[in-house]
């Protein structure tokens, strides 16, 4: 099985949009009366975007399962208050549910938590048991700046984001580090606040000492670990200079690392520099970079193609493309044997 732990609803229907547009509105204009509690969708327009995007896109390139979660730039914590982020996860995550009901075999849900800036992490904590509990999601996006490119949060170990760890831990689920859009004119969303992001988390978790107060708690940072294997060496030397551990013990029983990284040479360094027990395969579409590589003739985002012709055995590869998924996302199992995968 070829498991894609990073997938977003980048096609849901437009009434998704048109119901936050009308929740924005209202605050803009201090009207609080909110839209509709759920905007009206069917199930044949689910299908109709999943069965022409994504689920195309799988059987083309030839993986089986999508651990999908709404559209990263869509959650904007930064904008409106608690509630607004409240209302608004609670239903990009149902359309989730929904997704994963319609094609139980294709999609599993990670959520959307309804994080806001300078709001106590508590707050998400009655939708991501939702989540977990009754939707069967197997994971979460967690942003490290709801501030939208202005990083008004403490760092990821920092004690005020205890209390969420402490439920990630009792629920068995992780969390992806995951920024969302940015508000800050200074950083491309895409291009340069998703990877200050992933980079950042990376530089905050050697600083810190979390895993020795939550040895089980597990991160993955997607987009191939921002600019972490790129500059492996600087960070082994500010681990040291820090006097912390070596990585290998300091963070790499808990920090994880997806393949979204859109060239050959890129996926090369990550396979050569990452150990293959800290990989995932993850390809982000329909994401973040979309269109044809003239150097390649396929899409940029066709990350199985690389990880393909990387120079591993069999064993290694099938560890990347199903076995750290089945370890790092601990529901997972149980949620591949309701449905019939295993």
């Amino acid at each position: 099985m070829i498991i894609d732990c990073h997938g977003h609803y980048t096609t849901a229907p437009a009434e998704l949009e048109s119901w936050r547009d009308r929740q924005l509105a209202g605050i803009a204009d201090g009207n609080r009366t909110l839209p509709s509690p759920a905007p009206k969708i069917t199930d044949d327009q689910l299908r109709e975007t999943i069965e022409k995007g994504q689920l195309r896109m799988q059987q083309e390139r030839g993986s089986d399962l999508t651990i999908f979660s709404p559209r990263a730039a869509g959650m904007a914590h930064h904008v409106g208050n608690a509630k607004t982020s409240e209302d608004w996860s609670r239903v990009c995550n149902d359309l989730i549910y929904r997704v994963s009901e319609l094609f139980p075999k294709n999609f599993i849900g990670v959520a959307q938590l309804p994080q806001s800036p300078g709001v106590d992490p508590r707050n998400c904590i009655p939708e991501l048991e939702r989540c977990v509990n009754e939707l069967g999601f197997v994971g979460v996006n967690l942003n490290p700046d709801p501030s939208g490119g202005y990083w008004k949060e403490p760092p990821l170990t920092n004690k005020w984001w205890y209390p969420l760890y402490e439920k990630l831990v009792e629920l068995n689920v992780p969390a992806m580090v995951h920024v969302s859009n940015s508000c800050n004119p200074c950083f491309h969303a895409t291009g340069a606040h998703y990877i200050n992001g992933d980079t950042t988390a990376f530089m905050q978790f050697i600083q810190g000492d979390l895993f020795k107060d939550f040895p089980t708690l597990k991160f993955i940072i997607p987009h191939g670990g921002g600019a972490a294997p790129y500059h492996w060496g600087r960070y082994r030397g500010l681990a040291q200079m820090l006097k912390k551990p070596l990585l290998q013990e300091h963070l790499l029983n808990n920090v994880y690392f997806d393949t979204c990284v859109y060239h050959m040479p890129g996926m090369e360094l990550l396979a050569k520099v990452v150990p293959v027990d800290n990989i995932l395969f993850a390809s982000e579409m329909i994401g973040a970079v979309q269109g044809i590589d003239p150097e390649t003739g396929h899409q940029y985002d066709d990350t199985k193609r690389y990880v393909d012709q990387l120079p591993l055995s069999d064993a290694d590869k099938a560890k990347i493309y199903e076995g750290n998924a089945r370890k790092v996302y601990g529901p997972l199992d149980a949620q591949l044997k309701k449905r019939g995968l295993i």
